[in-house]
């Protein structure tokens, strides 16, 4: 009877990591996690990552800052504080607009960037409190791992041995 095991394998370059992620490819194996210490070029493409919806949600937040702008500024013209601006009547905002182009930019650019990096890190599950998912601290440091969920566990140890790697751990599931 075999038991699950978890296998990481420890890279100490980044190209010895990409040729051992196209060396499982062509095996057959699949790779559960890498942990690099910075993004490493082609990565997602050899683990067959598909495309992330980051860049949607950011439109999508960027139209919401537009949209808070476009009130807020028609808000303070037409009632709050209304003013001649250029000879142009106050309850007139389309004529007005471009001076008001500024803080509708800028709450663009800040709801985009504040609303992305929050969805990253609740998507990422890397909020204040979330339990650390990186198996081995020097991931963040100088070392590249690769992670295997397999019952195979010694098919698996020899072809990290042939692809370079500097360390073997093999816990329990």
């Amino acid at each position: 009877m075999s038991t699950t095991k978890i296998i990481y394998g420890l890279y100490g370059d980044d190209d010895d990591l990409m040729h051992g992620v196209k060396a499982f490819n062509d095996k057959g194996i699949k790779i559960n996690e890498v942990y690099t210490p910075f993004p490493v070029h082609g990565l997602d493409k050899a683990l067959g990552l598909k495309k992330t919806r980051i860049s949607d949600a950011a439109f999508i937040y960027a139209c919401y800052g537009v949209t808070i702008g476009i009130t807020l500024t028609a808000y303070i013209m037409n009632h709050d504080w209304p003013q001649n601006i250029g000879g142009k009547p106050s309850f007139d905002w389309l004529h007005n607009m471009p001076a008001f182009l500024d803080p509708m930019f800028e709450l663009m650019v800040f709801c985009s960037a504040h609303l992305m990096s929050l969805t990253f890190l609740v998507r990422n599950k890397m909020y204040p409190g979330a339990k650390p998912q990186n198996p081995d601290p020097r991931t963040t440091d100088d070392k590249f791992m690769m992670e295997f969920v397999s019952d195979d566990v010694e098919t698996i140890k020899q072809l990290l041995i042939d692809t370079g790697v500097e360390e073997i751990t093999v816990k329990d599931a």
